[in-house]
């Protein structure tokens, strides 16, 4: 999209469950408004937020650490044994990270304007240390951009993914929402909502384009 003359003022990275919830001229007027470059959820991933006792809606902030800030070793001489580097003082050597460029981490989903993408496509054609660290793991688009955008001082950020998603479920999976979710889903400030199913409820997606048509 950005090699391009013409290239779009924003990008917003949708899914197949994500559904508007917003007009597309209020979801303009909102961004051509903003006083930021990005809207994205963002959390500093640290060895001593990893050590403390979390809440239950807080432990994602141990499992970032575990997959992007530790080291595992496998022995070849013993059979299924496996060492795991945790201190950051042993991991240093193996990781991208420093005082410079800490580690961050939240949703996948995000958008940025033109000055944002411009920085990620810069960064990311690099090559560099932190771009071939995050090409060898699992759930990169989990903490990547975050920590590209996080640790650029001249991008001005907002944390916040601008997606209503309802967690009160427990579990991996946020709830499928239904027409019962609707006065939540319109008193929101988000943009789109997530996740959907059609083929559990249709009447919501159709109300929803009546609503923002």
């Amino acid at each position: 999209m950005y090699e391009v003359a013409d290239a779009p003022d924003w990008f917003i990275l949708l899914s197949g469950a994500d559904y508007p919830i917003k007009s597309a001229r209020h979801i303009l007027d909102d961004l051509i408004s903003s006083p930021y470059d990005a809207y994205i959820q963002y959390e500093k991933i640290t060895y001593k937020t990893y050590k403390q006792d979390l809440k239950q809606n807080m432990l994602w902030l141990k499992n970032s650490y575990k997959r992007y800030c530790t080291k595992s070793f496998s022995c070849n001489y013993i059979k299924h044994l496996k060492i795991s580097l945790e201190h950051p003082l042993l991991t240093k050597p193996f990781l991208p990270f420093s005082k410079k460029t800490a580690c961050f981490s939240g949703s996948q989903w995000f958008c940025g304007n033109r000055q944002a993408a411009r920085y990620i496509i810069d960064f990311h054609s690099q090559k560099n240390y932190l771009t071939l660290y995050y090409s060898q793991i699992k759930y990169a688009d989990e903490s990547y951009f975050q920590t590209i955008l996080a640790n650029a001082p001249h991008l001005k950020l907002k944390n916040d993914r601008l997606r209503y998603i309802d967690w009160s479920n427990g579990g991996c999976h946020p709830k499928t929402l239904l027409m019962e979710d609707l006065p939540n889903l319109l008193k929101s400030s988000a943009h789109f909502a997530r996740k959907f199913d059609i083929d559990i409820d249709s009447n919501i997606l159709n109300e929803l384009d009546r609503i923002t048509s």
